[in-house]
């Protein structure tokens, strides 16, 4: 898929260079030290999902070592309705805001005795109040209305307990302004798939942030047209929102490219390429809604290639106006 963001780049004149760094699953090579040396230098990067292995206790996934070891605390997905695209609702504009970092990924689990395992959900004030201040200003930079804090504070009386605490309690001393509710999260997911417009900005923890996003994402209309946004103090990575390795779809022709295409214009406007990625993005949303390029997965017949193509002659049709 990358080659293809690569075409497109070339074609729209944007002035960026590409350093390529191959990331595997496996354990045997230096791939992730290779790729995180890369993003150290360079301070952003678009990437695609690697596969995780669930048959080894002792590998951690790749992904979820990038965002702890290179500080990503912040994940944003922006999900909205295509006029053109069959989805279970319409006029859907929602941001979801996970904490990346801690909670249940801390991958701090152990088999104390033969068919007993412990399973360590750690968080902390710090990685609490970063991540809703961060949801905070990006709603009041973005003049979004509303903040849902999503939780389970009910069970989870001290862990999401204090989740709920330091966001209340942050909202209330430094953003009199803007509107902040709570909702636990079972109930949060039934209301998505009800009655999703009644949501503006979602700030969630990391296991919660996860799921949700996953549900976002397929009543917009799937996983093949949402990018995420993962985003420290210091880097920032951009990929597809729900993270799907796709291998099933590898080479066949036929995977949807719009959410990575939308990953590498969230990392243009990050660059402060605006301009760039206003017009890639006039040529992508032209082949989606005028000409109907639609992938399978989004009801159509196209192939990803004939998608790429639509979207390069709607570049060479905008550069000759």
């Amino acid at each position: 898929m990358m080659s293809h963001v690569m075409r497109i780049f070339r074609f729209a004149n944007v002035p960026v260079d590409f350093e390529e760094v191959e990331l595997t699953s496996s354990l045997a090579d230096d791939s992730l030290e290779n790729a995180i040396i890369a993003i150290k230098r360079n301070g952003i990067a678009i990437k695609g999902n690697i596969e995780t292995k669930f048959d080894d206790p002792a590998f951690k996934s790749h992904n979820v070592e990038l965002r702890k070891r290179l500080d990503l605390y912040a994940n944003v997905l922006h999900c909205v309705t295509i006029p053109t695209i069959p989805s279970r609702h319409k006029n859907i504009d929602i941001v979801l805001i996970r904490e990346n970092t801690e909670g249940e990924y801390s991958g701090l689990e152990h088999e104390a005795k033969k068919g007993i395992v412990e399973s360590l959900k750690i968080v902390t004030r710090h990685n609490i109040e970063r991540i809703a201040r961060f949801a905070f200003d990006y709603a009041m930079l973005n003049k979004r209305r509303k903040v849902t804090a999503v939780h389970k504070a009910n069970i989870q009386k001290l862990g999401d307990g204090l989740f709920l605490k330091v966001c209340k309690e942050l909202a209330a001393s430094e953003y009199p302004s803007l509107e902040l509710n709570s909702m636990i999260v079972d109930n949060a997911s039934m209301q998505l798939v009800s009655r999703p417009q009644q949501f503006d900005v979602v700030l969630m923890p990391n296991l919660y942030g996860n799921i949700i996003s996953n549900i976002v994402c397929g009543i917009v209309g799937g996983a093949g047209l949402i990018s995420g946004i993962n985003i420290g103090s210091k880097y920032a990575v951009f990929e597809t929102g729900t993270r799907n390795s796709g291998t099933i779809l590898a080479g066949k022709d036929i995977a949807n490219p719009t959410a990575f295409i939308c990953a590498s214009l969230d990392a243009l406007r990050y660059l402060h390429l605006d301009t760039y990625a206003d017009l890639i993005s006039h040529a992508l949303y032209k082949s989606l809604t005028v000409q109907g390029m639609h992938t399978k997965d989004i009801g159509g017949d196209k192939k990803l290639s004939e998608v790429i193509e639509a979207i390069i002659d709607n570049l060479r049709e905008s550069q000759s106006l």
